[in-house]
């Protein structure tokens, strides 16, 4: 019986009951055990009155008849704790012991909690596997990620992961679940149908042994690359070997509980290498030489644990406990109660249990992701302290209260380009003119010396700008990339889905369906679709072709604008008064009265001035003359516009278009068109709601053996040698027309679009090349490359564009003009009537009241007949003039 005393040296002891394999006599829980009793028992600060001391029983794996015969003898002996064993079946054992004759069992191994939860004596410093879980699902959901693979090693695995598996319900990502093959086996089969799949994204539920040879066949299928993400639950991963995976590109973040940027953590772990270095070598695959892995350290916070609270207990005594009578340990109960009280900082964080279920809680998890630059540590090697470059950093850190918290670290010293230096990168392409051509040369040329084009110029800039270097492949289809009815993808597109390249650098259209499945970069290029054809030929002029500058509609509205002048005016001037005259000026007395402007007279009129030829007809009235003006300023127009059309018709040659638009060829079936087959531009059409467009999708499906062709070359090749035209891209169309005179552009574009560099989803180089190829845009190199490669022998130049016979539209507002004139003649006209019939009425009445005074005046006179006959004569007169006067109206 051992007593414990303040006052008094006493000597506590603890048992330790460790499984032992083949291949590891000594286990790492075993080690660390001892590593804690000795660091004990040198620094008297924690137990200055006690010396610790322990009993180890080494049990076989997984046997648990033993390890319950072993704790037995243990407990005979006198103890006040036992730790261990790590496996589940010797640990109900163990524990179902321990808790018939309470007394403390501690465990720092992970255990799934009992439903019943009827063992009350034990302690189990692993992290809560909910409170894992949830930090787990906390990264998934930092990290966005819209489907996520779990693949678990053990069915304990699935238990760790409830949380995110029951994710799906509310959140609506994709979880799919697989099992590791048991025991040692080989996983590749298992990966490679991963990446069959395309599942980027991968949470491995294993112990670092397991970890460790995933690794290794992960790089060996291919699987280390940066377009995989891979997170281990296992919190030993910054202790694995990574430097071979240090600058493979792949995402891998994990969960680390010791705290390595604590001091007194960094010395413990100091010293324990420096006792690893000087024991027996101990071989462990993918492990660094002598790093304290969680096992180890929560051993050792489990060993200082028992000592703290055995220092707070006074007059405790530990007694020898016989298993087959059942008498409890008195002081089991508090004893224990001293476990749930006490609190300390230890290698694993700070150490507070759940009184009521005696689970470790609140502790922080140190989020880590493997990196280049890494972070510099202190490990003993051959016992001399030296810095050793760890691939791994700290990006943040997950607490069960304020769950994660990133930490944002921004290098501003280095350049975006970083992560693209020295890198060889994987480019796709097709041969296209003038994007990607063979180079012609005399010698024989390999690698990217073969090629060149627009393309290969534009990878040579980003290359400067980025710093990676690349090797060009033509895709194996010779396909841009289209989906099936199958949802099956080709061409580049699917060696970007298959990660077979890294980047696509090719006239590759940005499509909606093509950016569900991968990633562009910002448009380089800026385009449309429209039609290729051939330059209609040129028509012979015709006898009556003086006839084209104007339209037939023009014509006719002159024949009849030159009428209906002719009449307005000749009833105008029947009824103006001033375009009447005295044909006989000697003879006022006369009443013949003429006029001018007969209806022939009228039409010679206007005829002459339209032929811009004098005439010996002249208006006189106001209103005539109004019509006249009018008239001459409406000829002036037609003529002017008539001369001047005149000249362009005589010297531009006449081009018989049969078509002029999408619109024409929806509406013909003579003329067969189409485009290439499993491309962009028959992408448009087929996906197309507008109602031309879903015709000329209809009659190219219609016909899809003869109508679509394999690519541009067989396409341009048809459209020279038959009635046929093609459907494609607004710039490859431009440098056709500039190398071939006998092909057109025919209507503007249907759509506009652009061209980008494609990479797989998630890639991190889309940022890096979408903001060189803005550098680029910025200093006018794309424009520069452009003209370099488009600008051809030239066509001859056309003196301008087509004439067209002027119309309606052109010239029709010189008819508003003329009609407007013609009503302003017709008012003028009406209002010079009424002025010389009231002028007129005037004139009579005061001749009628001078008349009749002085006949009154002849009557009342009695006077001699010289008078009579001088007054006779002015009454006379009188009479004449008034009758001249109105015999002119």
């Amino acid at each position: 019986m051992t007593k414990l005393c303040p006052s008094d040296q006493q000597v506590l002891r603890i048992g330790g009951i460790f499984e032992t394999r083949e291949n590891e006599p000594v286990s790492v829980d075993e080690l660390a055990f001892k590593f804690a009793v000795t660091s004990i028992n040198r620094n008297r600060t924690l137990m200055p009155n006690a010396t610790l001391t322990y009993d180890i029983q080494r049990v076989n794996l997984f046997d648990s008849f033993e390890a319950s015969r072993r704790v037995c003898d243990q407990l005979a002996l006198g103890v006040a704790a036992v730790f261990g064993p790590a496996y589940s079946s010797s640990v109900s054992a163990v524990q179902s012991i321990c808790n018939a004759l309470e007394v403390p069992h501690i465990q720092t191994r992970w255990k799934h909690p009992s439903a019943d939860n009827k063992d009350t004596f034990f302690i189990n410093l692993y992290p809560e596997h909910t409170s894992i879980s949830r930090a787990i699902l906390d990264v998934v959901t930092y990290y966005k990620w819209e489907s996520v693979t779990i693949v678990y090693e053990d069915s304990i695995g699935l238990m760790r992961m409830q949380e995110l598996i029951k994710a799906p319900s509310r959140s609506g990502m994709k979880v799919r679940i697989r099992q590791l093959p048991p025991g040692s086996g080989d996983a590749r089969p298992l990966l490679k149908e991963m990446k069959r799949e395309q599942e980027f994204y991968a949470i491995f539920d294993c112990c670092h042994r397991t970890a460790s040879e995933l690794l290794k066949q992960l790089m060996s299928v291919g699987m280390m690359t940066e377009y995989y993400h891979f997170f281990f639950t296992t919190l030993d991963l910054f202790a694995l070997d990574l430097e071979p995976y240090r600058y493979s590109g792949v995402n891998m973040t994990a969960f680390r509980l010791l705290n390595l940027d604590n001091p007194y953590v960094v010395s413990v772990t100091q010293k324990w290498t420096a006792d690893r270095q000087l024991a027996p070598p101990r071989f462990e695959s993918g492990m660094m030489s002598g790093i304290m892995t969680t096992a180890a350290a929560l051993m050792y916070d489990a060993v200082f644990l028992v000592a703290l609270a055995s220092q707070r207990a006074s007059q405790m005594t530990v007694s020898s406990l016989q298993c087959h009578r059942h008498k409890p340990w008195r002081y089991g109960h508090r004893f224990m109660n001293l476990f749930k009280e006490a609190q300390w900082d230890g290698l694993t964080g700070r150490i507070v249990l759940n009184k009521d279920r005696r689970l470790r809680k609140d502790f922080d998890l140190d989020l880590i992701s493997l990196k280049e630059d890494g972070t510099a540590k202190i490990v003993l090697l051959s016992l001399q302290y030296i810095w050793k470059q760890i691939p791994i950093i700290s990006i943040g850190v997950w607490n069960t209260y304020t769950g994660l918290n990133l930490i944002e670290k921004q290098d501003t010293s280095k350049n975006v380009t970083d992560s693209l230096a020295n890198k060889t990168l994987i480019v796709t392409t097709i041969l296209e003119n003038p994007y990607v051509m063979y180079k012609k040369s005399d010698k024989v040329l390999y690698g990217n010396d073969r090629f060149e084009g627009y393309c290969l110029d534009l990878l040579k800039e980003l290359s400067n700008i980025l710093g990676f270097s690349y090797e060009v492949k033509l895709v194996s289809d010779g396909k841009y990339g289209a989906q099936n009815d199958k949802g099956e993808w080709n061409g580049m597109v699917r060696e970007l889905i298959d990660h077979i390249a890294d980047l696509a650098v090719a006239p590759l259209t940005i499509t909606y369906v093509r950016e569900k499945v991968i990633d562009f970069s910002k448009p380089f290029m800026t385009l449309g679709i429209s039609i290729l054809y051939r330059k209609p030929n040129g028509t012979n002029p015709g006898v009556f072709s003086f006839l084209n500058p104007l339209t037939p509609d023009i014509w006719l509205f002159m024949l009849l604008a030159c009428l209906g002048v002719s009449c307005v005016l000749f009833v105008i001037a029947r009824f103006t008064p001033y375009e009447w005259y005295n044909p006989h000026p000697c003879n006022p007395a006369s009443d013949v009265m003429e006029n001018n402007f007969t209806l022939l007279n009228s039409l010679w009129f206007g005829v002459a001035a339209l032929m811009r030829q004098g005439s010996d007809l002249m208006p006189k009235a106001l209103s005539t003359r109004i019509i006249g003006g009018i008239w001459w300023f409406f000829t002036l127009i037609i003529i002017s516009s008539y001369t001047a059309n005149l000249a362009a018709f005589l010297t531009v040659e006449r081009m018989d278009t049969a078509i002029e638009s999408a619109d024409d060829l929806a509406k013909q079936t003579r003329i067969e068109y189409g485009a290439v087959r499993d491309g962009s531009t028959t992408t448009f059409f087929k996906k197309s709601k507008i109602s031309t467009y879903e015709k000329m999708w209809a009659f190219m499906s219609s016909r899809k053996n003869t109508a679509m062709v394999k690519n541009n070359r067989e396409g341009i090749t048809r459209v020279l040698t038959t009635d046929y035209a093609l459907l494609m891209e607004s710039t490859s169309i431009e440098y056709i027309s500039q190398r071939n005179c006998n092909l057109t552009q025919v209507g503007g574009l249907i759509d506009s679009k652009g061209y980008g560099v494609g990479t797989p989803i998630g890639s991190p180089y889309r940022d890096k090349v979408t903001i060189a190829i803005l550098q680029l845009q910025e200093e006018g190199k794309l424009h520069m490359m452009k003209e370099k490669w488009w600008r051809g022998n030239g066509c001859p130049e056309e003196d301008g564009r087509e004439a067209s016979a002027l119309g309606v539209e052109n010239i029709g507002g010189i008819f508003i003009v003329l009609a407007a004139g013609l009503v302003l003649s017709v008012f003028v006209a009406v209002g010079e009537f009424v002025y010389k019939a009231r002028k007129n009425s005037d004139i009579e009445e005061a001749f009628c009241l001078f008349y009749g005074a002085q006949a009154q005046q002849l009557q009342r006179r009695d006077s001699t007949s010289s008078v009579s006959t001088s007054l006779s004569k002015d009454l006379e007169r009188g009479r004449l003039l008034r009758d001249g006067i109105f015999s002119s109206r």
